[in-house]
């Protein structure tokens, strides 16, 4: 029996990094929290301590920092590509780049210099590339979108067996925190626009959803935004269930008719899947 060494690789995890752009009387700020990893010829560093092919995940972090003051942040999927190709096509021992992107949202107050920080969800991005002329892909989405129905959900006729006690309902608070991701045919994609476009969809389907299940509204979800948005060929989502369940106040001589909840936080339902067009090109490194 042979021991060997696996897949491996490395890299500087989330470094923040503020840019201001100062141009004109208006700032704009972009916040981000960037993950560099870098695979490649990268066996001797692992076997023997050899690290000549290794390039310090410090400079990495300074890479980030250069580049936002030298070429600016505009588009975070535009900014993971141009660092992912310029690791690859700078380092002899490096194949591979992946660089991961949150974008934290900030709106402006009153006046031009003035910013309170968006409390909503964070916009993502994921890029993977073999350098200049490699293989490429670009994964865009967003995360802890927080949704609520206060009516149009049910949840009955589900299977039953010696530990269920949940009673079936015709009508329910329906919430959760919506992880949503979407794969791209091709690069060159309208990265905001399709951002903005794919937000609105996945809102309008989860509001104009009769819901049944939280399932059958992640899919009508994911449906919505590939029929509106052509570029992008597969959605992926995360849902988890807040729970929100009705509190007895008969107790207390009250009824309660659908109005006095209890939010539980945990344990919840996580419900996950995909939704893509069946000529969807495969890509399979491009969601990890």
């Amino acid at each position: 029996m042979a021991i060997v060494l696996g897949p491996n690789r490395y890299g500087k995890a989330e470094t923040r990094v503020v840019r201001v752009s100062r141009d004109g009387d208006a700032h704009r700020i972009k916040d981000l929290s960037v993950s560099v990893s870098l695979s490649g010829d990268m066996d001797e560093v692992h076997l023997s301590g050899d690290n000549s092919a290794v390039l310090p995940t410090d400079s990495q972090k300074n890479t980030v920092f250069a580049f936002a003051r030298q070429h600016g942040i505009g588009e975070i999927e535009d900014f993971a590509l141009l660092l992912a190709r310029h690791f690859v096509d700078s380092q002899r021992a490096v194949a591979h780049a992946r660089v991961e992107i949150h974008e934290y949202g900030w709106d402006r107050i009153a006046g031009p210099h003035s910013f309170v920080r968006d409390g909503g969800e964070v916009r993502t991005a994921l890029v993977h590339s073999d350098g200049t002329g490699g293989a490429e892909s670009v994964v865009s989405g967003l995360t802890d979108l927080v949704v609520l129905k206060s009516t149009g959900s049910e949840f009955h006729g589900f299977a039953e067996d010696a530990y269920t006690t949940l009673a079936p309902t015709g009508d329910r608070i329906l919430a959760t925190a919506v992880t949503a991701r979407w794969r791209y045919r091709a690069l060159g994609a309208p990265w905001g626009e399709s951002y903005r476009a794919a937000r609105a969809a996945l809102l309008g389907a989860f509001a104009g959803t009769h819901s049944l299940s939280l399932q059958q509204t992640l899919y009508q979800m994911g449906r919505r935004v590939l029929g509106e948005r052509p570029e992008i060929c597969e959605v992926r989502m995360a849902m988890p269930n807040k729970h929100h369940f009705l509190v007895d106040l008969k107790p207390f001589g009250l009824d309660n008719d659908n109005e006095v909840y209890f939010a539980a936080d945990r344990p919840y339902g996580l419900i996950e899947g995909s939704v893509l067009i069946d000529d969807a090109p495969d890509a399979p490194s491009a969601w990890v």
